[in-house]
């Protein structure tokens, strides 16, 4: 009778007497993107131009039209426009909006 592979056993073949399987546990880390602050809101909002052109060369926050308050970081291209910074938007005067 043959005696139980042994577990701590690191080769790749086990015993001589083994039949040759093995089993072996890949580990992966996994990356998660870090969240800011306020990053559970995804919405892009409406700011003045020149706001913003400030905003990134002094590292200010800025304000947007519904009234947030945030220094922007991220692409406003991938995020759905904030519902009442475009209702307020739209209800301004032609002259009014920058």
């Amino acid at each position: 009778m043959s005696m139980p592979a042994d577990p701590f056993d690191d080769s790749p073949h086990g015993s001589p007497g083994d039949s040759g399987t093995s089993t072996a546990t890949i580990e992966r880390e996994e990356l998660r993107e870090e969240v800011e602050p306020g990053d559970r809101e995804r919405f892009a909002h409406y700011v003045r131009k020149e706001k913003i052109m400030e905003s990134a060369l002094s590292g200010e926050p800025v304000i947007a039209l519904c009234g947030k308050v945030w220094t922007p970081g991220r692409d406003p291209e991938k995020f759905p426009v904030c519902p009442e910074c475009k209702e307020i938007y739209n209800s301004m005067r032609p002259g009014d909006k920058s």
